[in-house]
């Protein structure tokens, strides 16, 4: 393989899994109000997700992943992208937020604290699920899951440290 299509590849892949990396970033945004776990807690004593995974952010979630979705399969082929499509964004953003609620809820395990930096889970449980939940639909191949999984990390850390220069998010991670 020559360079050109090593960056088409990983052009492709992150174009495949750009409905769950959506997802996951939405609820920075547009999350807030009630915890999904309603302030419940686990037989531990402990909450279950915590006070940052709010149902507002899990809609908000959903629908912008969806949206993704749609844009890609309504779009893509006219301008020479794969198509993608809306149901695949749709179970890709749900798995994406499963996952993530997952990792929160380990987190709460280890008394971690809403918000706590977990390194490699909160880079990796959200790509994973959405990986996961995404095998039924269109599964990728095992380049593009390859080359996910390598540059999800790095690429979480980065957009993580804008939102935080930009005062979007509280902690760098």
């Amino acid at each position: 393989m020559n360079l050109n299509e090593i960056a088409l590849q990983i052009f492709y892949a992150l174009y495949y899994i750009f409905p769950a990396y959506c997802a996951n970033g939405a609820p920075v945004l547009f999350g807030g109000g009630k915890p999904i776990d309603g302030g419940r807690k686990f037989r531990d004593g402990k909450p279950i997700f915590g006070s940052h995974k709010t149902v507002r952010g899990f809609i908000s979630g959903i629908i912008i992943g969806t949206f993704v979705g749609w844009i890609q399969e309504t779009y893509g082929l006219s301008v020479g992208l794969p198509q993608g499509s809306m149901i695949l964004g749709f179970i890709m953003s749900l798995g994406a937020l499963i996952g993530d609620l997952f990792g929160s809820f380990i987190k709460r395990r280890m008394n971690l604290e809403p918000g706590a930096h977990l390194p490699l889970s909160d880079q990796l449980d959200f790509v994973l699920a959405a990986l996961l939940f995404s095998l039924p639909v269109q599964p990728p191949s095992l380049m593009y899951a390859l080359i996910i999984i390598v540059l999800t990390a790095p690429i979480h850390y980065l957009v993580n440290i804008m939102a935080y220069l930009l005062k979007i998010k509280k902690t760098p991670w």
